[in-house]
């Protein structure tokens, strides 16, 4: 792309616990939810724990390019392809149990999902998995909670995720974090029952514009017209400082620039994720994905959401079981 070039933005119980006790809760609305059943069923004799890990907007060649060492420690990486170019409809697909694809070929869509939902019998070291099972809801959390007997939660850092959404159903507990970009403030709030498995969807925002980590000052954050809503806080921190101006347009070298803040912040949550992965109990299977990827430039595009572009479907997935 040569030289300036205007962009187009498009963004649219009981028993004992091992927990560090948390901050107060936000004081969020919560919308009415299915109770769990009456009495919880025991759970499945040695299943797994599993924690979802979803960088928002990190595309795969950031990941790539971040190395992710600690992350490597699951699996090999993969590229796939998110269901969805943006994070509400992404998440749905992941809690539907449908994560990223590698976009398969000489199969049936069907055929595709019900091979797709019966890995999750060695995801949960279950032996009965199948895609009946899931029927009628066909949402991952309702039937590790009430089915199977799991302690069920989510941290998110969108606010599109927030508790009032319909995508909180059938967990325990469902926070939107008090800052954007603090993902290893969920690492001390995740909470493993030690008389049933948990299930744990962690949605983080360091990898989400601004690509801001914790210790970034605000004033040093990139400024792009329209797009100061999409993060909580982004406006009053901005107008704190009156130097500089948005930017409508943007260099070549702008777009690097971007795309490095990115990558930096994806080595960033590496880090985490070993930490992460240093913390949890034994048998304990994580996943490490995005939701969607994001554009820096390609097809005079910054961003992500109604865009049909390669680069804002590809994402990195890496899986593993802990110990």
């Amino acid at each position: 792309m040569a030289g300036a070039r205007r962009l187009v933005e498009r963004v649219a119980g009981p028993g004992a616990r091992s927990r560090v006790a948390p901050p107060g809760l936000l004081p969020l609305p919560r919308p009415p939810v299915a109770p769990a059943p009456p009495t919880r069923p025991t759970p499945p004799e040695g299943a797994n724990n599993l924690v979802i890990v979803v960088l928002d907007s990190c595309r795969f060649d950031s990941f790539l390019a971040a190395g992710a060492t600690r992350t490597a420690a699951l699996g090999p990486l993969e590229r796939r392809w998110s269901y969805a170019s943006w994070t509400a409809p992404s998440h749905y697909n992941l809690l539907m149990g449908l994560l990223p694809h590698g976009s398969p070929t000489q199969v049936f869509a069907s055929d595709y999902y019900k091979r797709d939902l019966a890995r999750y019998a060695e995801r949960l070291g279950i032996e009965d998995m199948s895609f009946q099972r899931l029927l009628p809801s066909l949402y991952l959390p309702s039937f590790l909670r009430d089915a199977l007997g799991y302690h069920t939660s989510a941290m998110v850092s969108m606010p599109v995720l927030n508790p009032t959404t319909p995508l909180n159903v059938g967990f325990d507990s469902y926070e939107l974090m008090p800052t954007h970009n603090d993902f290893r403030a969920m690492l001390d709030r995740l909470d493993f029952p030690d008389d049933r498995p948990s299930f744990h969807l962690l949605n983080v925002g360091e990898t989400h514009y601004p690509y801001a980590v914790p210790g970034d000052e605000p004033a040093d954050w990139p400024r792009i017209s329209g797009l100061h809503g999409v993060v909580k806080h982004l406006d009053a921190a901005l107008a704190a400082d009156a130097g500089g101006e948005i930017a409508d347009f943007f260099t070549d070298r702008q777009l690097a620039d971007l795309r490095a803040r990115q990558v930096h912040a994806t080595r960033y949550c590496d880090a985490v994720i070993g930490d992460l992965l240093d913390a949890v109990p034994s048998r304990t299977w994580v996943i490490v994905t995005a939701d969607h990827g994001e554009l820096f430039g390609e097809a005079g595009y910054f961003g992500h959401g109604p865009i049909a572009h390669e680069k804002v479907f590809e994402v990195p997935f890496v899986e593993g079981r802990v110990r």
